[in-house]
């Protein structure tokens, strides 16, 4: 309406002034020109203009993520703080530092690495954020600046009896032989290397894992390629484990006899387990029974157990050119439980003529492969045979049996007590 009434007083001015009128006339047409200029530049795309909102917008990123970066370290250093009056038993101004840290971040709990020292002033300390690449002779070189000599550990407090830091590392390392033991219970071995730094470097001594190495592969294991150490060859490269039992749990259902009237069958859920006991030695311990683990596993914690059935024998790993490793196994009653088990025969078949004595053995066939958290904690079934050699003939017999969903895999269980007692040193 302003604009109209504008045009008509604009008009009613033109009858009694011309110059003026072509004077206003002139500047609305450069306004409107200006005008549709602007409004044609936006509707076309401009390059340039595109390449500066960009650059705008990244700047505009940049300094956003600065300013996180500075909230973040902020925080941390409140969060830090916090920890480091809770230490010292100000639990009030803790609370005040941890609340001024969440406020600022609200989970700066999680991503402070707690590693580092809050101790800002330790510039001349080798920085520990980042992975030491040589942990072993960084330690050498601390027990060494310590004392100007190798010396492997120090007592923390003031006593009046020999310390263990006395012995000569020849000594503590034959110790050490002790807690790996015949058994090779290498994991005790990296639970004492915790203790303390000497402790650490005795752990790592090469000559305890290449002794380990030379129990499980014997003469295949001359040459460290391509492993770096020994520890390493043990560590990763595929063995059966000695520290507990692999066991198999076989269950199906079998169809019962029907009853005397004909009007239900039953059916029975049959379970049972198959176990397998490795040693270092090369011996190897099979068991078949319905019993539960529970009551089955302790009666395996030696290899002169008494449990009846039970059969032993050997095994060895095989590694093809695959890069599958397999393990044989051979196993047979013992010579004591067949003398036994003919004597109580004999009496009720004396009369008979005598069968000719035969030998039974199982073969068996297993691959190794690792599942879930456990390295190599899973065998299966690739054969299964029984060997029945006639003594009078020299003849033998082989049975292969198929393997079907009645061989299920096993799985590797951890028993502490395998190893809590040692015999005899590595």
């Amino acid at each position: 309406l302003l604009q109209a009434e504008s045009i008509i007083n604009s008009r009613g001015i033109v009858e009694d002034h011309d110059e003026d009128n072509e004077v206003s006339d002139s500047n609305l047409q450069v306004e409107l020109n200006v005008f549709r200029a602007q409004w044609m530049s936006e509707l076309k795309p401009n390059s340039g203009s595109n390449g500066g909102n960009r650059g705008l917008s990244s700047r505009a990123a940049d300094l956003r993520r600065k300013q996180e970066l500075a909230r973040e370290e902020k925080a941390r250093e409140l969060f830090l703080k916090a920890v480091e009056e809770e230490e010292n038993g100000a639990v009030y101004e803790a609370i005040k530092y941890y609340r001024r840290a969440m406020q600022i971040v609200p989970d700066i709990e999680f991503k402070i690495n707690y590693s580092r020292s809050p101790d800002p002033d330790g510039g001349n300390e080798k920085d520990m954020d980042g992975e030491i690449e040589d942990l072993l002779a960084y330690f050498h070189q601390q027990l060494i600046l310590q004392d100007n000599s190798l010396k492997i550990c120090v007592p923390e407090v003031e006593m009046t009896q020999m310390h263990i830091s006395a012995l000569p590392p020849e000594v503590l390392i034959y110790i050490f032989r002790w807690v790996v033991s015949s058994d090779l219970d290498l994991r005790a071995l990296e639970q004492l290397s915790l203790v303390c730094r000497g402790f650490y470097i005795c752990a790592r001594d090469p000559e305890i894992w290449r002794l380990a190495c030379l129990r499980v592969w014997g003469r295949s294991c001359t040459k460290l390629v391509p492993f770096n150490s020994w520890r390493e060859m043990f560590l990763e490269r595929p063995r059966v484990r000695f520290d507990g039992v692999y066991i198999s749990k076989t269950a199906y259902i079998r169809q019962g006899e029907e009853s005397l009237d004909g009007f239900y069958r039953a059916w029975h859920q049959v379970e049972y387990y198959r176990y397998l006991r490795f040693f270092p030695d090369g011996q190897v311990m099979m068991l078949t029974t319905p019993e539960d683990p529970l009551v089955t596993v302790p009666r395996l914690r030696s290899r002169n157990t008494r449990v009846e059935s039970i059969m032993c024998g050997h095994y060895r790993l095989s590694q093809d050119t695959d890069n599958q490793t397999k393990v044989f196994v051979v196993v047979s009653k013992r010579k004591e439980e067949k003398v036994a088990e003919y004597q109580r025969n004999s009496r009720f078949c004396r009369r008979n003529p005598a069968a000719p004595e035969t030998e039974h053995s199982f073969h068996v066939g297993l691959q190794l492969s690792s599942g879930g958290r456990q390295s190599f904690n899973k065998l299966n079934w690739i054969h299964h045979s029984c060997h029945i050699n006639y003594r009078s003939t020299g003849e033998t017999v082989v049975t292969a049996f198929d393997l079907d969903q009645m061989y299920a895999s096993f799985f590797f269980a951890r028993v502490k007590s395998y190893t809590a007692f040692s015999e005899r040193p590595l």
